[in-house]
């Protein structure tokens, strides 16, 4: 189950729409440059759901509740508005459903319509600087993705700009090291303490397991800034753990 839960009673309000509320939510565009994509992993789900399947429903939401929580998140502060916005959303994909034409992933669908209205809720709620601006700006920071201590300096003779104190490998911890509770709450905790485009970003890529492409329907960034970001959010985790796994080399 996820964090955020859809209460059943909007499956019950699932009718026929007028014109008004269908023309509200936005349909897939077309991308006639775009690669071939792989089947859609949500495609079944998507026709049990067209065929007023509330079981479809709720494995939807059960699959992707916590991530369009954390999304909306970075428009709009209070939890109970992005309760409010998630809430929306599938209740726009309910009235919405019959104009999904499966030219995108039914995930950059769902996704694309929670920006929207997180976005028109973010606005409302009088937060100044929209995702893609704040990705720009960690992306653009100029900050080094790794401690510039952890190389030499030009006044090295030979070796001017290698690693100092290269990154080890884990491959001789235990296993049950790498994998123990305590691990993987620095973990959680590194990824905790990034800065929101990245915190993010890695979330999606490296935890829910999104492609880059996806990543960046749903969040509105650059595959250029895309990039960036999970490589600063990936090297300063690592950073995070290496301190914690080997201590002669924290930062």
């Amino acid at each position: 189950m996820t964090a955020l839960a859809l209460p059943r009673p909007l499956a019950s309000t699932w009718r026929p729409r007028p014109d008004s509320v269908r023309a509200a939510v936005p349909a897939p565009e077309p991308d006639a440059d775009a690669p071939e994509r792989l089947p859609d992993p949500d495609a079944a789900l998507v026709a049990r759901l067209r065929a007023r399947d509330e079981a479809a429903f709720v494995e939807l939401v059960d699959r992707y509740g916590a991530a369009m929580a954390r999304v909306a998140r970075l428009y709009v502060r209070d939890r109970a508005v992005v309760e409010e916005v998630v809430q929306e959303t599938w209740l726009g994909v309910l009235q919405g459903l019959d104009r999904f034409e499966e030219r995108s992933s039914f995930k950059t669908w769902l996704f694309r319509i929670l920006a929207n209205r997180a976005r028109t809720r973010g606005t409302r709620e009088a937060r100044t600087m929209p995702v893609s601006a704040l990705a720009a700006a960690e992306a653009g920071s100029g900050e080094p993705a790794v401690d510039p201590d952890r190389f030499l300096d030009a006044a090295h003779g030979r070796y001017p700009g290698h690693w100092s104190a290269p990154p080890r490998a884990w491959e001789s911890l235990p296993e049950e090291r790498l994998l123990s509770q305590e691990t993987l709450g620095h973990l959680s905790a590194a990824i905790e303490a990034l800065p929101p485009a990245q915190r993010e970003v890695i979330r999606l890529r490296d935890v829910d397991g999104w492609d880059a492409a996806e990543v960046c329907a749903a969040l509105g960034l650059t595959q250029g800034n895309q990039r960036v970001l999970l490589h600063r959010a990936r090297a300063k985790v690592r950073n995070a753990l290496e301190g914690y796994l080997d201590p002669q080399l924290a930062t």
